[in-house]
């Protein structure tokens, strides 16, 4: 499996690495200030909160968790194969925390094969479960983010930049989906698509370009696809529906909390965009600023109080994003086998590391 070991290879936990969570963090205070529009009725929101449910917005968060726990289960268990959803979840959280701050989505899902691998010692499972996560989870989002946008079109709520963001939006999505057909119906060009505008990408940002990465990429995408056949996508897609919703869950809850309580359509209307925007701001990390910023804008364009809107965004950004990403890298140590207590697995005799071991060896 050497294209697997082109694109995913083990994690490695640096600790310096974790300095620009704090950059993210002045980030993202900064493109909310603009948004927050009187610092004291915020005050008095969080004062006057319900806290039983911001309790149950917790715990909302903790289910979503689970259900990608869920996830990689049922992936590992098409081929036979056993996680528990509790380990799975925190595969999951350290995972996204690792691919924060080296790589972004191929970090995430690099790290994901890594410890499924030293897990399972299976290299297929492992790029499949590192591949398929995000791929599910991206189209259950796309389809709520669309419902999103038609009810914001039938109400007629929608402001001219507004239009233009959301236009933008479609254009992505109906671009990549037209991306996914050609890689998946015609494999060779898509391979050659890939690779072209991947170079192009790279040379604009003066950075170096190496094909093969691109090329198992396009590769990882086309089996995971391929792996969802004959019915093998019903319960995975289900963790995906799971992670969604309960996130949903989060922010409604946190609505509820500040005395707020929203329609199901609103909901809807005021999360998916917001997250799809802030996926396609890659250079910004977990969409730092742009997720928040396009959701209190968007919540009180449907009427929602901007003293209401600031405080329920920052609370439901803590419980699904700052929480599980210094959560995520306490995970992610001990998944290392860098805490006490835990276990650092053998890795195979398939596995990289361990060929450099046994290559050292042999040197000494």
């Amino acid at each position: 499996m050497a294209d697997h070991e082109i694109l995913l290879n083990p994690p490695k936990i640096r600790p310096w690495r974790y300095v620009p969570i704090l950059v993210m963090l002045g980030l993202a205070a900064y493109l909310l200030l603009p948004q927050i529009a009187s610092l004291q009725h915020s005050w008095s929101v969080v004062r006057s909160m319900i806290w039983w449910a911001v309790a149950l917005a917790a715990i909302a968060q903790i289910f979503s968790y689970l259900g990608s726990g869920f996830m990689l289960h049922a992936i590992l268990q098409n081929d036979r194969q056993k996680l528990s959803i509790g380990k799975g979840a925190l595969i999951t959280m350290a995972a996204f925390s690792v691919g924060l701050v080296a790589g972004g989505w191929v970090g995430t899902a690099a790290a994901t094969y890594g410890w499924i691998h030293r897990e399972k010692h299976d290299e297929n499972t492992g790029a499949l479960a590192g591949t398929l996560p995000p791929l599910l989870n991206n189209v259950v989002l796309v389809g709520v983010s669309l419902i999103g946008i038609i009810y914001l079109l039938v109400i007629h709520n929608l402001s001219k930049l507004q239009l233009i963001e959301f236009g933008i939006v479609l254009l992505v999505l109906g671009l990549t989906a037209a991306a996914g057909f050609v890689a998946l119906r015609f494999p060779k060009t898509g391979t050659r698509l890939a690779v072209w505008l991947a170079g192009r990408w790279a040379a604009l940002r003066r950075k170096p370009f190496t094909p093969e990465k691109t090329i198992a990429s396009v590769r990882e995408f086309v089996v995971a696809w391929e792996s969802l056949r004959k019915g093998r996508w019903k319960r995975p897609l289900l963790g995906a529906i799971a992670i969604t919703g309960f996130d949903m869950l989060t922010l409604y809850f946190m609505f509820v909390a500040a005395g707020h309580t929203v329609r199901p359509e609103i909901l809807l209307a005021g999360y998916g965009l917001p997250l799809i925007l802030g996926k396609m701001a890659f250079l910004l990390p977990g969409g730092v600023g742009v997720i928040e910023a396009s959701m209190v804008a968007l919540f009180n364009s449907l009427q929602v109080p901007n003293a209401v809107s600031v405080v329920v965004i920052l609370g439901y950004r803590l419980f699904s994003f700052w929480l599980p990403t210094l959560l995520g890298f306490v995970a992610a140590a001990y998944l290392s086998g860098k805490l006490p207590g835990s276990k650092r697995t053998i890795p195979p005799r398939g596995h990289p590391s361990f060929r450099d071991k046994k290559r050292n060896s042999k040197q000494v």
